[in-house]
């Protein structure tokens, strides 16, 4: 079953950040889509809650630079 949630992530200041989210979110095995937004300071991200968690998609963008709220 896949979740969408919107993460509210700060540090991202152009496309370049937005481009690192996607690409390390995007690698978790059964991230479905990613779609960063650094002027809203948005990460809108879908998943398949049997093979991935919130928790370590929260974990791939705080050790990429960014803080999730």
């Amino acid at each position: 079953m896949t979740e969408s949630v919107s993460l509210t992530v700060t540090g991202m200041k152009c496309g370049g950040c937005e481009s690192s989210v996607n690409e390390k979110v995007g690698a978790i095995e059964g991230v479905v889509s990613v779609k960063p937004m650094h002027q809203e300071n948005r990460v809108d991200v879908e998943f398949d809650e049997s093979k991935t968690s919130l928790d370590a998609i929260k974990q791939v963008i705080t050790e990429a630079g960014f803080t999730v709220a």
